[in-house]
């Protein structure tokens, strides 16, 4: 709530300038009055290329990966077990490329012993699966089965919470022996749901559960700091908040992919009847998290939605339309939906221009820019696309060339943030410092 109306009053426009309003003046106590100046320019010039207009110049951020600690001699593992050397790895990072908006920190600096409290089974990580030098890893497999696609459409919540949560996390395997919780809105029927919460191995989970949030207490303890401090410093957050397409909540960690090619063909009827029922579930995994976000920019990555992956009338029956409502709904609530195409886009750039004007912004990762920018980038935002190919094997020079001939292609007009293709793990360090300062050289306006 304003002090001018209440936020259910207000449009989507003004839903979306209070959210602007509050990542341009945080409350942050800057290092000095020239930090503050270089926040504020930097958020103005993020927010001028998202909306479509033309900043001062363009600006540039930076998808890091495990970057940040490849440079510092930290492994994967180390960033994940030891929270101080990590932060202190990201700190001087951003500091040393100057990007428009601090790196992704949270995400690669998560402790591995919380997934191993937890009993987490979904992915491999640093050290648990794979080598300490390795990223981590999805482990593909059909986590739900095709007879449970009437208990996800009826009740995700409760589908989650006691069959796909103890299936994929130890911890939550008591959570099957649960009956429902609409138990508690009748008496005779509260003990029979209260008696499941004794169960040994619902005793074991909830201690795994607590000492997992102790380790998660002990790593915010260190890292948040580390954000603040790098906000006083003059550098804005980019995101806040991430949610997927209703088809890629479906075919990641539920189906796999070969489970949700083969329903294309066996029971698209189920495919359809699932996404429509996961679209409010998309939207809530932002719109209700709690506490106000950092920033507008809800980041989406696309999966299973690429070139080469389904056709055009696939893309159009089982992918889009969800996606699209996912992305309507964002914008209702004041969000900027950051839509991560990885892999390529050329297939479906005409598709996915049915979008209000200036609302999103697409980060594109091998997509063809020109064509981008003929086509979605008349109605949003272009982010990407230097190669990580090219910022491990390339010169300096041809990082230069290509970053100039990228923004006289999609930043032409304004509505182009530069960024790397997809998240980088490690490359080289004067490659990346030749992309960002070509930003600086080649892209005034």
């Amino acid at each position: 709530m304003t002090a001018q109306q209440p936020w259910a009053q207000m449009t989507a426009d003004e839903r979306r300038a209070v959210r602007i309003d509050a990542w341009r003046n945080p409350p942050v106590a800057f290092a000095t009055p020239q930090a503050e100046a270089d926040y504020k320019a930097r958020v103005d010039r993020l927010v001028t290329a998202l909306n479509m207009q033309v900043p001062d110049r363009v600006p540039v951020n930076i998808s890091s990966g495990f970057w940040f600690a490849a440079r510092a001699g930290l492994t994967p593992y180390e960033a994940m077990s030891d929270p101080a050397r990590a932060a202190r790895a990201w700190t001087d990072f951003n500091l040393e490329f100057q990007p428009d908006s601090m790196s992704d920190l949270l995400a690669y600096s998560t402790p591995g012993s919380v997934f191993e409290s937890l009993d987490y089974r979904l992915y491999s990580w640093p050290g648990h699966g794979i080598p300490r030098e390795s990223g981590y890893q999805y482990n593909e497999q059909e986590w739900m089965l095709p007879e449970d696609y009437d208990a996800l459409i009826s009740d995700p919540t409760d589908f989650f919470l006691r069959t796909i949560l103890p299936r994929t996390v130890g911890a939550f395997a008591g959570f099957a022996g649960l009956s429902s919780v609409v138990d508690f809105i009748e008496l005779p029927f509260v003990s029979g749901h209260v008696g499941g919460w004794g169960s040994a191995e619902m005793l074991a989970g909830l201690e795994r559960l607590t000492s997992a949030a102790r380790q998660v207490k002990e790593w915010a303890d260190v890292v948040f700091p580390a954000v603040d401090r790098l906000k006083s410093l003059g550098f804005p957050s980019y995101r806040a908040g991430s949610t997927l397409a209703p088809f890629d909540l479906l075919g990641d960690t539920l189906r796999g992919t070969k489970g949700v090619i083969l329903d294309m063909f066996r029971r698209p009827e189920k495919i359809l009847a699932a996404c429509e029922r996961l679209v409010p579930v998309a939207i809530d995994m932002v719109r209700t998290r709690p506490g106000p976000p950092a920033t507008p920019v809800v980041f989406v990555p696309l999966h299973k939605g690429a070139d080469g992956f389904m056709s055009d009338e696939q893309f159009r029956t089982f992918y889009w339309p969800t996606l699209r409502k996912v992305i309507l709904g964002l914008i209702d609530d004041g969000r900027i939906p950051l839509l991560f195409a990885e892999g390529r886009y050329n297939s479906r750039l005409e598709i996915i221009t049915d979008l209000p004007k200036g609302k999103t912004v697409w980060l594109f990762d091998q997509t063809d820019m020109a064509r981008a920018k003929e086509t979605i980038g008349k109605v949003a935002c272009l982010e990407g696309n230097v190669p990580l190919s090219l910022l491990h094997a390339g010169s300096a020079q041809e990082v230069t060339d290509y970053v100039r001939r990228l923004i006289h292609v999609a930043g032409d007009g304004g509505g182009f943030i530069l960024n790397m293709g997809a998240s980088g793990d490690s490359g080289r360090d004067d490659n990346l410092r030749a992309m960002v300062e070509a930003a600086k050289e080649y892209g005034v306006y």
